[in-house]
């Protein structure tokens, strides 16, 4: 029997760009048993630069996965680092949720000492540092460390190639050599495709955070586990219908042209 795996995607999209998030099972040897499907929010932030885009991302990520166990999947992946929605999927879903952030984070450890981590913007770090407080782990990130290039949610780095990657890999050369870390981690499930190159140049391990939140539910599916109940209890009166009726009401206002 073919188990099927939620990725939800964070931001409203075309199939278009949401097939560039797609490209993260590149390379991926699951079996015919197990398939991964992308589900874009109906609505969200335009963009995670604030605490304001948090609310919201927090908001449209749960309400686009909080059927997912009634609608036949078998385990939920959130496909952005931040983590948005995790906590609230894991309260009213009894299959294994997972988002890449925490995972990178606890598998670099299993790799070096200290990681640090190559993102795009600097607006990007409180996403980084919510993770990093709530896992006691700020003294093994040894850096974050931004090339300020503005992010592209929809077309990624698509096109951007020349000018983006040789940043990333000047960065992940100055936070090993004078930052000290031992593993790196792309922040962002947007920077997958600039991987291999990086990979492939680069004298120590570097995480493709998305890629590796899939094997983690493979695994997890395949020993028959899940989030503990005792951390995630289940809400005592739960209100799934008016977070979809505000969900359907926040498309159709951006539809009709409303602000984004």
């Amino acid at each position: 029997m073919t188990r099927r795996v939620l990725v939800i995607v964070p931001f409203a999209m075309s199939d278009d760009n949401l097939r560039l998030r797609e490209q993260q099972l590149a390379g991926l040897q699951f079996g015919a048993d197990l398939r991964f499907e992308y589900r874009a929010v109906q609505a969200g932030p335009a963009n995670y630069s604030s605490h304001h885009d948090f609310a919201l991302a927090d908001v449209s990520i749960f309400e686009a996965g909080c059927r997912a166990e009634d609608e036949g999947f078998a385990a939920v992946c959130i496909d952005t680092m931040s983590d948005s929605g995790v906590a609230a999927l894991r309260s009213v879903l009894d299959i294994p949720v997972f988002g890449p952030g925490k995972v990178a984070m606890l598998t670099a450890l299993m790799l070096g000492d200290r990681f640090s981590i190559l993102t795009m913007a600097s607006r990007w770090k409180p996403l980084y540092k919510k993770a990093l407080d709530e896992l006691g782990l700020h003294p093994k990130c040894a850096s974050v460390r931004a090339i300020e290039v503005p992010p592209d949610n929809q077309g990624l780095l698509s096109g951007k190639e020349d000018a983006v990657f040789p940043l990333l890999e000047a960065a992940a050369h100055q936070a090993i050599a004078q930052d000290g870390a031992d593993v790196l981690i792309l922040g962002s499930t947007t920077m997958h495709q600039a991987h291999a190159y990086l990979q492939q140049r680069l004298p120590v391990p570097i995480i493709n955070p998305g890629p590796l939140s899939y094997q983690i539910a493979q695994t997890a599916l395949a020993l028959g586990l899940r989030q503990s109940r005792q951390a995630y209890p289940r809400p005592m009166h739960p209100r799934l219908d008016m977070l979809e009726a505000m969900q359907r009401a926040a498309r159709q206002s951006l539809q009709q042209g409303g602000t984004p």
